[in-house]
């Protein structure tokens, strides 16, 4: 057994010695809704502000220190700029020795997707980037459900520590793994976390281990017309190796996938671009599966080099595992999220739903869906990567979904952003703060779920199992989001 599992062995112990009842009472539930419910308006307010400031991985200066301000001010001890990331921090509430519950924040936005808060297509005019994964609402509804969990703990005498996990750059940015690499999650006892949806759900799902990286080519400048001869095209070699990479999807193993995008090409035409870029993601639900992909496209990125006389550099900025799901702690988060229910629209939230379905295609979902509760299941596939995925193999972690969408909307588009905007966005993030809260009394309350739910992690990764990150060695990529030149 290796020394982070001694370390939680020794935590599950002294919680076994401070066992409490298993059920939080009537009287117990009833305070955690309400103090949500009356932090609802904040809630709602912090997340717009994170909305409006739109800010991309690793640049999220505002609306971390937004996130920060609000738990200083409910008496938590914060300590910024962890694991080499500026904008990353933990938050910590502690009453005694005990369990220690996690609660994960993020707030990163994503490029190219700032929109208005209209059920149309309207871009803002002059913001690069919008919060069409709704991390706005992520990091305020997980700083509230930390905050009311505070509160119980002081109002029933709980002994143990409550933590909120900022972190930064979820899209692509695996900000949550440098924060593992780090040790920061050596001690935690459980682990919770929620993301924005179009549905209410707890179900416990499989992502896909992930590795992205950006292809720099160097080549030669010349006129491209003048004296084309003279130069070495840089873009030629991105365009070569995406030909070489398109050949190789028929023989990867099934399940495998390879997306890019092309971040600089050149900047006029007449000129042979000395410089290109192309940014890939490679995605399996095996983690070796990744890394060998990866070795074959940095071959054929090596080829299309040698083919076009230019020099290719591979930078790796981000890499995450699978996800492990926890079905002890999944069946905690489900009964929660079933006392809590689902969402009820008021006639202006409907009529926005009603408009905004007319610009999903082939929308079949119903939107009185948001008002039910999912059937929990477990092990199925998300099809997406997260940061998440690492937390999940060092300390027992589940999740829930809640809906912040209209029914139908996909994560990454406009009709997030829009959504998330709104009062319908507001409304789902108090579903998930009082999930959050509710699952966290009741972890603080059952001993015996902890170390079940240890002890099933344990059983799925393996006795031998010593966390390695996907990442290597290499310091947070905290350039990431900006282009080749450093500009914004």
């Amino acid at each position: 057994m290796g020394r982070h599992a001694m370390g939680i062995g020794l935590v599950l112990a002294l919680v076994g010695g401070l066992a409490h009842a298993a059920e939080l009472t009537p009287a117990e539930r009833t305070a955690i809704l309400g103090s949500v419910d009356k932090s609802a308006p904040r809630t709602a307010q912090v997340a717009h502000q994170i909305w409006d400031f739109a800010e991309v991985g690793y640049q999220e200066t505002k609306s971390s220190t937004l996130l920060q301000g609000e738990l200083k001010k409910a008496g938590f001890t914060v300590e910024a700029g962890v694991a080499g990331m500026p904008t990353a921090f933990v938050a910590s509430f502690k009453t005694g020795p005990g369990p220690v519950i996690a609660i994960l924040a993020e707030f990163d936005a994503l490029p190219g997707l700032a929109q208005t808060a209209e059920p149309m297509q309207s871009p803002i005019a002059g913001q690069a980037a919008g919060h069409a994964c709704g991390h706005h609402l992520f990091g305020a509804a997980s700083v509230a459900a930390a905050q009311t969990l505070k509160e119980w703990m002081v109002a029933n005498k709980i002994s143990g520590e409550i933590r909120v996990y900022g972190a930064p750059a979820e899209e692509g940015g695996s900000g949550k793994v440098y924060m593992v690499r780090a040790g920061l999650f050596k001690d935690v006892t459980a682990t919770l976390h929620w993301h924005p949806s179009s549905e209410n759900s707890a179900s416990q799902s499989v992502s896909l281990a992930n590795v992205s990286g950006k292809f720099r080519f160097t080549g030669a400048s010349a006129h491209a017309s003048a004296a084309p001869w003279r130069g070495r095209s840089a873009l030629d070699g991105v365009e070569v190796m995406n030909v070489a990479v398109n050949m190789l999807r028929e023989h990867v193993p099934d399940g495998t996938r390879i997306h890019y995008v092309v971040t600089d090409g050149g900047k006029a035409p007449n000129v042979v671009p000395d410089k290109a870029e192309v940014y890939y993601y490679v995605r399996h639900t095996d983690p070796q599966i990744v890394r060998d992909v990866v070795g074959r496209i940095q071959k054929a990125a090596e080829g299309a080099a040698l083919a076009t006389d230019t020099k290719v550099a591979f930078e790796q900025t981000g890499g995450v595992y699978n996800m492990l799901p926890n079905d002890t702690l999944g069946r905690v988060m489900d009964s929660a999220l079933r006392q809590v229910g689902g969402i009820t629209w008021d006639a202006k939230e409907t009529a926005f739903g009603e408009a905004m379905a007319k610009q999903l295609p082939a929308n079949k979902a119903k939107l009185s869906s948001v008002g039910e509760i999912q059937p929990y299941s477990i092990g199925g596939g998300g099809g997406g990567s997260t940061d998440v995925a690492d937390v999940s193999w060092v300390t027992p972690t589940a999740g829930m979904g809640a809906a912040t969408w209209v029914p139908g909307t996909p994560a990454h588009s406009w009709q997030a952003v829009a959504a998330g905007g709104t009062s319908i966005g507001s409304k789902g993030a108090v579903v998930a703060a009082k999930t959050l809260a509710l699952a966290g009394a009741t972890l603080f309350r059952s001993p015996e779920l902890l170390t079940k739910a240890h002890a099933e992690l344990e059983e799925k990764r393996g006795p031998d199992f010593a966390y390695k990150a996907m990442v290597g060695d290499r310091p947070p990529p905290l350039d990431y989001r900006r282009n080749p030149s450093g500009a914004e």
